[in-house]
């Protein structure tokens, strides 16, 4: 199955248990990419002591996954794009949602 998911949120527990899903999905053999839109564009920088977040995004992409972030939201925040925000556009995310069996948001 191809699954989608798109994060806008920057609650840190939210989106550990959303690569924690995602991480799980690659597990189970399914095509999972997942965009980083608005808030969610500050995923790598929401790591605390009880959520691991960039430990699991490296897991993420290291079994196959893709992560896309929107450029937009990247710059209005003033943020710089590395290999865990790697920089996207509003087509990507269309694409994204178009070829997906599955999308879903948090």
């Amino acid at each position: 199955m191809k699954i989608s998911i798109i994060i806008y949120s920057n609650d840190s527990e939210t989106v550990w248990n959303v690569f924690r899903l995602a991480n799980l999905a690659l597990q189970q053999k399914d095509d999972v990419k997942i965009f980083l839109l608005a808030k969610g564009v500050e995923a790598e920088s929401l790591d605390t002591e009880k959520f691991k977040i960039r430990e699991l995004m490296q897991t993420f992409l290291e079994k196959g996954g893709a992560i896309l972030a929107c450029t937009t939201c990247i710059k209005l925040r003033q943020q710089e794009a590395s290999e865990l925000c790697p920089l996207s556009t509003m087509q990507d995310l269309y694409d994204l949602i178009k070829n997906s069996d599955r999308v879903l948001t948090f």
